[in-house]
């Protein structure tokens, strides 16, 4: 499976919508606060999809986006993979690339959030490399402002 790594372009954006919006609710559904749920609407992945462009690589399988990573700073802040390509090592080359954008913007340390119930995550994160540092509130956005969520906080060492 050819897998191509590149920055997202508008065009991009209904694409990594779909997949994050299914993604998520895989992931956080029963993971995360009620209070979250209710903010994270399906037109919601849509519009920060849109918003987003500039933070997010993709991956292309056949010329379709199979998942993608945002990252901000030294943050990995989203990696989502789409169902159809679970397993096929998308969300590794994906990780890799979030890890050397993290690199490129001068940070010798990433790290990332994971819901406390979301096993799948923490166990790749894991497998990755990436060490859990214990739990912290981490603050999602919402439209009223930030909403307090549970997470465990994974981090690793860049070479």
């Amino acid at each position: 499976m050819p897998l191509t790594l590149r920055p997202a372009t508008a065009a991009d954006a209904d694409a990594v919508a779909r997949i994050w919006y299914h993604g998520w609710q895989d992931g956080h559904l029963g993971n995360v606060p009620d209070e979250l749920v209710r903010v994270r609407t399906r037109d919601s992945f849509w519009e920060r999809a849109a918003d987003r462009v500039g933070d997010t690589a993709v991956a292309l399988v056949n010329g379709e986006v199979a998942g993608f990573v945002m990252v901000v700073g030294d943050e990995v802040e989203q990696v989502y993979v789409s169902s159809d390509h679970r397993g096929s090592g998308v969300a590794g080359g994906l990780l890799a690339e979030a890890e050397r954008l993290v690199g490129d913007g001068g940070h010798s340390r990433a790290w990332l959030a994971v819901a406390p119930g979301n096993a799948r995550a923490r166990r790749f994160y894991e497998r990755c490399g990436w060490v859990d540092e214990g739990e912290f509130d981490n603050q999602a956005s919402g439209p009223d402002g930030p909403i307090s969520v549970p997470c465990r906080r994974y981090v690793k060492t860049l070479a």
